[in-house]
């Protein structure tokens, strides 16, 4: 039997507040742990929340982002009750009911198809802490609380997505207008995004969904791959045996590489919601709505459109060119900096992009200014060095030593192209007398020979010969004989 998989996707974002929602306190990451913290972040009793306008700004401004065709009138807060060690008051403040948003619609591209996802709701609601277990014999665990309170928003998708490759896909694209909007940093590594997808198989063609589960401790896209694509395969091994899957949330162990139960699915009635009493509903005009729509920047689709059509530079190109608003500034910069488009997206989509991969280059702050390396792309366009030799000498070089100009890195080198025409006739005559049996060969009819006598210059010349003076002088010297 066919199976399809049904996944809807829960994600967390962290706003991008300078303090916590209810409180005063610092939402700053990698302060040590416990120190950003008040009675009202704690939980301590007597002390009363007051609502961070910023955090529901923001949520405001995602739920435009995110075309929401309904944004609630007035925003009303609940108590979600429930027991956990780093949850300090018992209870997390939360929305219920009544979301900020609904039904919003997000695009995404899988294998060049495209296909709009829906979003359910958008709340705002706040952090619980962050539990440490400690290595070793000892089974302990530490509470830091700095993250208790912090502002997040919750989406929630439509269960749209049929299969992990459009699940990270979703993720990706989700974060990419979150960052581009300025709603959040969207930074895994620090929490900033945490997502949980609830996956159900059902046999293809059938209407009713199956028994979904829902996953928990992925902290990067290719995990939730790899967790969804385990879980479909569990659900269907359970059905194949005539089993029930059981509702359940699920802890991906990202060293096995696989999920195990960790405790049986809550519904809403299991977290006895009731309104927040410390909070009066917060009344959101439709003006604030409007003036957030007039001031959202251009959003990644846009921008993704404008770089083909302005630049000339092919889709693919300009994906990897607008992937975050910090890529997509310093690829103008460079465009604009050094006249040519084309050629400052292979260099941000070869070089720039492996100088990341291999953490090298922070995409917030580049360790190469756009203007030295729009300065380098001029060197090779005028023939003062080679590109291979800009790419893999000159480019490492400034890459280590950020003051270094390209001129001077050239210079160090001993890398500027020789580009005088009577010297390297001269060597070319060298390396033709020195090879008359491919001569004879070449002249046959073998013109793949070509690139034999060019590396034979190139090898005399150290690599610094102008390759295009040396293939248009051994051209006309092999045919001319």
């Amino acid at each position: 039997m066919e199976y399809e998989a049904i996944i809807g996707m829960e994600v967390h974002v962290q706003l991008k507040t300078a303090s916590k929602i209810y409180c005063g306190c610092s939402t700053a990451f990698g302060a040590e742990p416990n120190t950003q913290t008040c009675p009202v972040c704690l939980g301590l009793p007597g002390a009363l929340p007051v609502l961070n306008r910023k955090a529901v700004e923001l949520g405001l401004k995602a739920a435009v982002t995110l075309v929401c065709d309904e944004i609630v009138e007035r925003a009303a807060f609940a108590r979600k009750n429930y027991f956990y060690p780093d949850l300090p008051k018992g209870y997390q403040i939360t929305q219920f009911g009544a979301p900020l948003a609904r039904h919003g619609r997000i695009e995404i591209e899988v294998e060049g198809q495209q296909k709009e996802i829906g979003i359910r709701h958008l709340l705002i609601e706040e952090d619980a802490g962050k539990l440490i277990h400690s290595e070793g014999e000892s089974d302990v665990s530490f509470v830091d609380f700095n993250r208790c309170g912090v502002p997040l928003l919750e989406i929630v998708s439509e269960p749209d997505l049929r299969t992990p490759a459009e699940a990270h896909a979703y993720l990706a694209a989700l974060k990419e207008v979150i960052e581009y909007a300025g709603i959040s940093d969207a930074d895994m590594e620090k929490g900033q995004m945490r997502c949980e997808p609830n996956i159900s198989v059902r046999p293809r063609g059938y209407k009713e969904f199956g028994t979904r589960t829902e996953l928990k401790n992925l902290n990067s896209f290719r995990n939730v791959e790899r967790a969804i694509a385990f879980e479909i395969e569990r659900h269907i091994g359970i059905l194949e045996r005539g089993e029930k899957v059981e509702q359940a949330t699920m802890l991906w162990d990202e060293r096995a590489q696989r999920a195990s139960p960790m405790r049986v699915k809550e519904e809403a009635h299991d977290y006895r919601y009731f309104p927040e009493p410390d909070l009066t509903a917060v009344t959101l005009g439709r003006d604030l709505a409007a003036q957030i729509r007039a001031e959202l920047p251009e959003l990644p689709r846009a921008k993704r459109a404008r770089f083909v059509s302005g630049y000339g530079i092919a889709p693919e190109q300009a994906a990897v060119c607008a992937s975050s608003p910090a890529v997509a500034d310093y690829f103008e910069a460079v465009a604009k900096a050094c006249g040519d488009g084309n050629e400052a997206a292979k260099w941000i989509v070869g070089v720039v992009a492996s100088a990341v991969n291999e953490g090298k280059w922070d995409v917030n702050a580049p360790s190469v200014a756009a203007e030295k390396l729009a300065a380098l792309i001029r060197l090779v366009a005028d023939g003062a060095v080679s590109g291979i030799a800009a790419r893999e000498n000159v480019f490492p070089a400034m890459l280590e030593r950020p003051g270094l100009e390209p001129e001077e890195a050239v210079d160090e080198l001993g890398l500027r192209q020789m580009s005088d025409e009577a010297r390297l006739e001269a060597v070319v005559d060298r390396v033709i007398a020195a090879n008359p049996g491919e001569v004879v060969r070449y002249r046959r009819g073998e013109e793949k020979l070509l690139g034999y006598f060019v590396g034979q210059v190139m090898e005399e010349t150290k690599g610094r010969a102008n390759p295009k003076i040396v293939n248009q002088l051994l051209r006309r010297k092999l045919a001319s004989g």
